[in-house]
């Protein structure tokens, strides 16, 4: 695969993964086009052990997925995994959201995760997610829903009414974000009413809308920017960029190793949950791989594992913020992120092994340190190396404007990240 091929696909990928939802979906579809195997989490997979060599993915909550290709004996050769996660930073709406002030519709919703909020103003945002409902069998079923186009704006306040908004300006998170919809006659407009129609839409019968999980996104599509073309401009680099990678790679028909991709929900807000790296689901499906924790435990001991997150450029406004001599470049290759807190989960082993597969893979390799006198983020490495007991080393692209509506990375890093994890899965 071509760069130019690998990075359209990139941003094909984002554009259609508004969600943590939709990225699962559109991944499934490419590994289905490759031939795994779905399986589903109530059934009975595997009865013998020769029956454990194949294709396959199992999702939860419809957020996460795991999808492995097992090619030889688990226990001895043990299996090369890349973790990341489905999900972002964004505005989530709320149960009951709907508002009416000054007769303009609103919806309240809340911050989900380490949003970087001022750049949600003045951005033409629409509106996606899952919607549980009611069919006319009186069954309860699930539907991926999506506006796509632009049907609302958090509007900022002009300069004239704040004199002083350049310097002090603050975000109250309750009063400041609800998105506009429309301009309106009375307060009966239902959220629900919306979906309803939504479903109508796609030629679902359904009786009435029960849950939601909905959240707004920038409609602007991801592109290639720069004099030089050296950028990606898109919304969800963190972490939808890792994920397509990682799939890339595991799809790769060539791979002689046994492989596994985990994408991870709920990353962004602590990883605790059923559908979260601090939940039991990867560690279910390896186990269930091998059937008992002696097996287990010695498949383990023969694996390895790549957390693949975004890591932080230096920033050429704010050099300051970064530790001198550990400031990624943008386009320069992948970042190996170190924390002695074990806030990343590299050593000098796992290190070691990354940094020679981007050797022998012809891609350049970086490393990153946040400075001393500042507090570092965290991944899923920490918490999979914990849960698995398995060596696991940090890594990413380095970005700009991080957990931003709109982040920036190498138009080159990606497809280095790619190289790196195709020869990673191959030798």
């Amino acid at each position: 695969m071509k760069n130019n091929d690998f990075t359209t696909g990139l941003l094909d990928f984002i554009q259609q993964s508004p969600t943590p939802f939709h990225a699962v979906q559109h991944m499934v579809a490419a590994l289905e086009d490759a031939g795994f195997q779905r399986l589903d989490e109530q059934a009975q997979w595997f009865v013998h052990e020769k029956q454990v060599v194949g294709r396959y993915f199992v999702t939860r909550n419809d957020s996460s997925i795991v999808a492995f290709d097992i090619k030889q004996p688990l226990v001895e050769q043990g299996i090369r995994m890349v973790g990341a996660h489905t999900d972002s930073p964004c505005l989530k709406v709320k149960p009951q959201p709907e508002m009416v002030r000054q007769g303009y519709l609103q919806l309240g919703v809340e911050v989900y995760g380490g949003v970087l909020l001022n750049p949600w103003f003045d951005r033409d945002l629409s509106l996606a997610g899952r919607v549980s409902y009611v069919d006319e069998h009186e069954h309860i079923a699930h539907q991926l829903v999506n506006w796509k186009k632009a049907i609302a704006v958090i509007p900022s306040l002009a300069i004239h009414l704040d004199r002083e908004a350049n310097d002090k300006r603050s975000i109250n998170k309750q009063q400041h974000l609800p998105p506009v919809l429309m301009r309106v006659s009375d307060d009966k407009i239902s959220l629900n009413d919306l979906l309803l129609e939504q479903l109508e839409e796609k030629s679902i019968k359904a009786k009435r809308i029960l849950d939601y999980e909905l959240s707004f996104y920038d409609v602007q599509p991801p592109a290639i920017v720069g004099l030089n073309d050296d950028f990606i401009s898109s919304a969800r680099l963190d972490n939808l960029l890792s994920c397509y990678t990682g799939l890339m790679a595991l799809v790769h028909e060539d791979n002689p190793q046994n492989t596994l991709l985990v994408c991870n929900d709920h990353e962004e807000v602590g990883s605790v949950s059923a559908a979260g790296a601090q939940g039991n689901f990867l560690e279910s499906v390896l186990l269930r791989l091998v059937g008992n924790a002696e097996q287990f435990s010695r498949m383990m001991a023969s694996s390895l594992m790549i957390s693949v997150d975004n890591a932080h450029a230096v920033h050429p406004n704010f050099a300051d913020k970064h530790e001198p001599n550990h400031g990624p470049v943008i386009n320069e290759g992948p970042v190996i992120k170190m924390n002695a807190n074990q806030r990343y989960a590299s050593n000098s082993e796992t290190s070691a092994m990354f940094k020679q597969c981007c050797f022998q893979a012809d891609v350049p390799v970086q490393s990153f340190v946040v400075r001393s006198d500042m507090g570092c983020g965290s991944t899923i490495g920490p918490i999979t190396a914990n849960n698995l007991g398995v060596r696991t080393v940090d890594v990413g692209v380095p970005t700009f404007a991080m957990h931003s509506i709109r982040e920036l990375a190498g138009s080159k890093d990606a497809f280095y990240l790619y190289r790196v994890l195709q020869h990673y899965f191959i030798t």
